[in-house]
């Protein structure tokens, strides 16, 4: 596979586009310094590049299989784990009391993506504990943080989460699991869950679950719901390992893709499990682990792409075929429109997508530096833009990369296709796009909008700003960006749920493409007559104007779209 980490993308990010600067000045994080974050980046590069990027094909060709009641993972994940591991990536937001670095997460999100560009399958196993390890920080008792956290920020064990059940998947609070007190602070935790990536393996000591379970008389929904830490084995006071827990892998799926990631269906038979926030608090708890993931998921999408365009551009660099109007070019494919055109959106949308996230990774980092409820609000209402876009365009770009192959990307040697199978799911897990859309128009706009008219906002200033110096790419974001607040101004006004609904997706697409014009112009400005203009010019003036269709389509109500009936739908 060709792969090479983006250390340099993310640095002109950093000083250009996020605003690094920023969360360096505040007290919580002025030890990630410009030399740190540099050297941090280059030395995950050449992790990802030297260790993990050559297990991507091994991990597809000889999946992780069940044998005799034990997952066995792919040749050399063990390895490129162990290095994952012992380089301290799977801590480098958490809290330096327990083993970890207390790195911004916007630094974690960076490395996060070049992981998941290099070799997805094995990335997907450290970002499940980051989440745990962060919803432990926040809701575990003390007594759990000092057992669990330092083990799992070590990488010694690792950590699920646990939701799906075969008849509640987005629907959790039709899950039936059930968890019994047992009188001495323990809980008999007994269900099936499904889909747990990770669900077990044998690179770790120990696996542990975070577990969604109803107690005893609890109230139906969501709201009934607690959440528990189950282990495989059950821990001493000194950290060793006792007994085997009440918990067995059924099956591993056959999947799609992600072939080196194991996928379980989890059995709890009266599992020791200990709770985690509140009696009946699981999902405010679990909701701390899935925002993480959602923001990271939305990272493996952008890794994937990152890694699709690179694979495609090699190929298109060496293959000849036909001939073409350019004069003086290269001889190959990469001459011909077409072909360029794919490669060119794939490399702006990727860079769209990045910067969006990073810069929704940059309000978490502000918003827990600063206590400020304006970060907040921003990094709750980017986190379903960023997994939503970011898992979009490594779907679209992968499939690009595909086509840029030709016949040869449809040949499983090619190694093309393997990047559109894998990250398929990436749209699906931790809640399906359409719920991150569903989610933005909804609840991420109880405030009437005014999270996203800061946005907007901001996006104007900078667009008037450039108006001088670069007019032609300064007055179509501007424009956008009005069109845009005039949609969502529309649609706060909506009193029908269905109608907002109903435009959901492209509203958030929409809103993701004018971001991405604000992003590019921003690195145009700071690269004038550069790659970065060049590259801006082709987002601003080729891709930002599908916002037009999509803010018609948000706007066009629910009528239409419920017009059939359901035998109409048939016929």
């Amino acid at each position: 596979m060709t792969y090479h980490a983006p250390v340099d993308d993310f640095a002109f990010l950093f000083d250009h586009v996020v605003d690094f600067a920023q969360l360096r000045g505040t007290s919580r994080f002025e030890d990630a310094t410009d030399d740190v974050t540099r050297a941090i980046l280059t030395e995950a590069g050449k992790l990802c590049d030297e260790v993990m990027a050559p297990l991507q094909r091994p991990g597809d060709l000889h999946p992780a299989h069940l044998e005799n009641g034990v997952v066995r993972t792919s040749p050399g994940y063990d390895a490129g784990f162990k290095a994952i591991a012992e380089g301290g990536w799977i801590g480098m937001s958490a809290d330096p009391e327990y083993g970890g670095m207390g790195l911004p997460m916007t630094l974690t999100s960076a490395v996060n993506e070049m992981m998941s560009g290099a070799c997805l399958s094995l990335q997907l196993a450290p970002l499940m504990s980051q989440g745990q390890i962060e919803a432990l920080e926040h809701h575990a008792s003390d007594t759990i943080k000092a057992l669990y956290l330092p083990k799992l920020i070590s990488g010694d064990w690792t950590g699920t989460m646990n939701l799906t059940e075969p008849q509640a998947g987005s629907d959790v609070g039709a899950l039936s699991s059930k968890a019994e007190d047992n009188g001495d602070g323990t809980y008999a935790v007994s269900g099936q869950k499904i889909y747990i990536s990770w669900g077990d393996h044998d690179l770790a000591e120990n696996v542990c679950h975070l577990v969604l379970a109803r107690l005893p008389g609890a109230p139906a929904g969501t709201k009934g719901i607690s959440l528990f830490l189950v282990p495989k084995f059950l821990p001493n006071a000194d950290g060793t390992l006792g007994a085997a827990n009440g918990v067995k892998v059924v099956s591993l799926e056959h999947k799609m893709g992600l072939h080196g990631s194991p996928t379980a269906v989890m059995q709890y038979d009266r599992a020791t499990g200990w709770l985690v926030g509140a009696e009946q608090g699981g999902m405010a708890a679990m909701f701390t682990m899935m925002n993480n993931a959602r923001l990271g998921v939305g990272g493996q999408g952008i890794g994937v792409a990152e890694a699709a365009y690179q694979h495609a551009l090699a190929y298109a660099q060496d293959r000849k075929q036909g001939r073409t109007a350019l004069q003086n070019g290269t001889g190959t494919i990469l001459d011909h429109a077409d072909v360029r055109r794919m490669l060119m959106t794939m490399k702006a949308d990727t860079f769209a997508a990045r910067a969006i996230a990073l810069s929704c990774a940059m309000a978490i980092d502000m918003a827990r530096a600063s206590g400020n409820d304006e970060w907040r609000a921003r990094a709750a209402f980017l986190t379903p833009i960023a997994k939503a876009f970011g898992t979009d365009t490594g779907i679209a770009t992968a499939e690009m990369g595909i086509q840029v192959h030709g016949g040869m990307g449809f040949i499983e040697e090619t190694g093309a296709a393997q990047f559109s199978r894998d990250v398929r799911v990436t749209a699906i897990y931790e809640g399906t796009n359409g719920i991150q859309a569903m989610d933005l128009v909804a609840r991420k706009m109880m405030d009437g909008g005014e999270a996203a008219a800061r946005l907007l906002d901001e996006i104007e200033t900078l667009a008037e700003s450039a108006r001088g110096t670069l007019p032609d790419l300064a007055e179509p974001v501007w424009q956008a960006s009005e069109s845009l607040r005039e949609v969502t101004e529309w649609l706060t006004a909506q009193p029908d749920m269905n109608d907002r609904f109903s435009g959901a997706v492209p509203y958030l697409r929409a809103f993701a493409r004018v971001l991405g014009g604000y992003m590019h112009l921003k690195a145009a400005l700071s690269d004038q007559d550069g790659a970065r203009e060049k590259l801006a010019r082709f987002y601003i003036k080729r891709l930002l104007p599908e916002h037009v269709g999509l803010l018609a389509h948000a706007q066009a109500g629910a009528e239409d779209l419920f017009a059939l009936s359901a035998g109409e739908m048939v016929s």
